[in-house]
C-alpha cells in the first residue's frame, strides 16, 4: 500500500491577503474599525448621512491606498527596519581616549 502525503509548502511563511503582507492586514482592519466608529460618531452628532458616507468613502479609499503602498514599499519587515534605522545616532562623540586604552594587571 502506497501512502500519499500532501506537503504544505506555505509553512513558516507570513500570511498574505490580496497583496497585503503580515502586519499590514492588521493595520487595514484597525483603520476600518476606526472609520466605522467615526461614521457612528458623525451620524449621532447629526451630520447628514450622505456627507458621512462621502467623507468615510474618501478616507477609506485613502487608507487602503496608503496601506497597500506601505506593504509594497516596505514588505514584511521593512517598516520595522526603517523605524529602527531612524533611532540610530548620526555620530558618536568621544571626549576621552580611555575607551580605547587597554588596561591589564600585568604591570
Amino acid at each position: 500500500m502506497n501512502s500519499v502525503y500532501h506537503i504544505n509548502k506555505g509553512i513558516n511563511q507570513s500570511i498574505e491577503f490580496k497583496g497585503l503582507k503580515a502586519q499590514y492586514i492588521w493595520y487595514l482592519g484597525g483603520g476600518v474599525v476606526l472609520l466605522m466608529i467615526l461614521f457612528a460618531v458623525m451620524y449621532i452628532i447629526g451630520v447628514p448621512s450622505l456627507i458621512c458616507i462621502i467623507l468615510i468613502g474618501i478616507l477609506g479609499t485613502g487608507l487602503v491606498m496608503k496601506i497597500y503602498k506601505m506593504s509594497k514599499q516596505y514588505g514584511e519587515f521593512g517598516m520595522m527596519k526603517a523605524l529602527a534605522r531612524k533611532q540610530l545616532p548620526k555620530c558618536l562623540k568621544v571626549y576621552s581616549r580611555s575607551v580605547f586604552m587597554k588596561f591589564s594587571k600585568e604591570d
